[in-house]
């Protein structure tokens, strides 16, 4: 038998006495009220700029995901579609959708504060074997509602993303007199602060994490495949209302270096494990954490990059409050870094870090060499590169805001950035570094900014390397 078969047999029961030592309170869906001033403000804005009517589009990009936040921010619709909104308050809110092919369906889906929604359909030759293109023929019906709610020349504010490039193309196409101008942010800009009430849905993402964490914790074993890991943290965020069962990475090796999916690598003494919490979502808003597994001894220069990953963000953490400037707690965390040796300056622009270019600007071949890897070669394949391609952290800055699920990030924690933090502002701290067939780490916590300091929202697991007896 496989490894791969013996955990999907075998993960249920490892999991047997399983429970959170803490209790999940999981919060309701947002009320109207939040979204009507949401739309109050998307509209001030707008009419300010002198728009006159406002469409909002956004698309399906695989595993049944829209592309971008911007619907479910306004109407709370997680699927794909466009949203008229006149300038005119007596005017309702019109949404175009169910244009893909994707089953998604409500529950959980009635989008607040819309009165009609109208259905284009998925079409086309090979799929209905009806001719047209769903993209058009959604463009079309926006034309159509939007004739009776502008005048001949129109200015459209347009939120949209690279999804949204044949749709909007279309649409100009068809209402060739009006003026199109992006606005995206305005509503990128709303996201900056949350609300008390937003904070509280990323409170419960990441007490979702830190089930899952723990459900991981509790099967990490010799023994144990990436795939029963990965598979108990999924089972225990997903049972307590999680959104997505694939935002998270695992990686697992004797030098600390990966992050992917599961293989079907056997953990053994020596061993070290990241889970990298890349996106848990609560009703679309998600949350982010990362944590570190070693299986009994590890080197001494292993031991190093944990200590001083944990030791970066904790000391990044004591700056956080309102006014504080994000290069101070950015350069804050490189500290540790620059006293073990691992790097001469905090500063963004000159760190090393693992997906940067050539020195000379251009790309950077990856070193082409033989890793022995006994649980990937049993299926038949070799690693025959050198992962990452080059040492330092993943990015070149300490953390980044989180949002909502397919929001940009709104700010980075770095050098460079001389902006304050402000209450309501929500990010990660994730202070990771990764030398080639040596070490790596990769270590974070989730904060929401109050009013005298700050709240560690992912506060249930800790943050230091969890050891597990060889």
């Amino acid at each position: 038998m496989t490894p791969m078969l013996a955990a999907s047999r075998r993960v249920e029961a490892l999991l047997a006495d399983f429970e959170p030592d803490f209790h999940f309170d999981p919060p309701p869906p947002l009320p109207v009220e939040e979204f009507e001033e949401r739309l109050r403000r998307v509209r001030r804005e707008c009419v300010v700029a002198g728009h006159d009517i406002a469409i909002v589009h956004t698309d399906m990009i695989g595993w049944f995901h829209t592309s971008n936040c911007y619907l479910r921010y306004l109407v709370d619709w997680m699927r794909e579609g466009v949203l008229i909104v006149p300038m005119d308050e007596d005017k309702p809110l019109a949404l175009i959708s169910f244009f893909t092919q994707a089953v998604i369906l409500p529950p959980g889906g009635e989008p607040v504060l819309v009165e009609d929604i109208w259905q284009v359909g998925a079409i086309g030759r090979e799929y209905a074997d009806r001719p047209g293109s769903s993209v058009y023929k959604t463009a079309e019906a926006c034309a159509k509602l939007m004739a009776g709610l502008v005048g001949p020349r129109p200015q459209i504010a347009c939120f949209g993303d690279a999804k949204s490039a044949d749709f909007f193309g279309f649409l100009k196409e068809l209402v060739p007199n009006a003026e199109y101008l992006r606005e995206n942010g305005i509503i990128d800009r709303m996201q900056r602060v949350r609300s008390p009430r937003e904070i509280g849905m990323f409170r419960a993402a990441c007490q979702l994490i830190d089930t899952g964490i723990q459900a991981a914790y509790h099967v990490a074993r010799p023994g144990v495949t990436d795939a029963e890991i990965f598979a108990a943290f999924t089972f225990a965020q997903l049972a307590r209302g999680g959104e997505s069962a694939d935002g998270y990475q695992i990686g697992v090796n004797e030098f600390g270096t990966h992050c992917g999916k599961p293989y079907g690598h056997v953990l053994r003494p020596g061993d070290i494990a990241n889970l990298y919490i890349s996106n848990v979502t609560w009703r679309g808003y998600n949350a982010q954490t990362s944590r570190m597994i070693a299986v009994g001894d590890i080197t001494a220069r292993q031991e190093l990059v944990l200590s001083a990953c944990e030791e970066g963000v904790k000391r990044a953490e004591k700056l956080i409050r309102p006014g504080a400037l994000m290069r101070d707690i950015n350069n804050a965390a490189f500290e540790p870094f620059i006293e073990k040796g691992l790097l001469t300056s905090p500063e963004t622009r000159t760190m090393p870090y693992n997906w940067s270019t050539a020195d000379d600007g251009g790309p950077r071949l990856i070193k082409r060499q033989y890793v022995r890897d006994i649980d990937w070669e049993e299926q038949g394949r070799k690693l025959m590169h050198v992962y990452p391609a080059t040492h330092g952290p993943h990015n070149p800055n300490i953390g980044h805001a989180v949002g909502m699920a397919g929001a940009d990030n709104s700010f980075n924690l770095a050098s460079h950035n001389y902006d304050r933090l402000e209450e309501g502002m929500v990010f990660v701290l994730h202070a990771q570094w990764l030398e080639p067939l040596s070490a790596g780490a990769n270590l974070g916590d989730f904060y929401a900014v109050t009013k005298d300091g700050f709240e560690n929202l992912s506060c249930h697991t800790p943050l230091s390397t969890h050891r597990v007896a060889a």
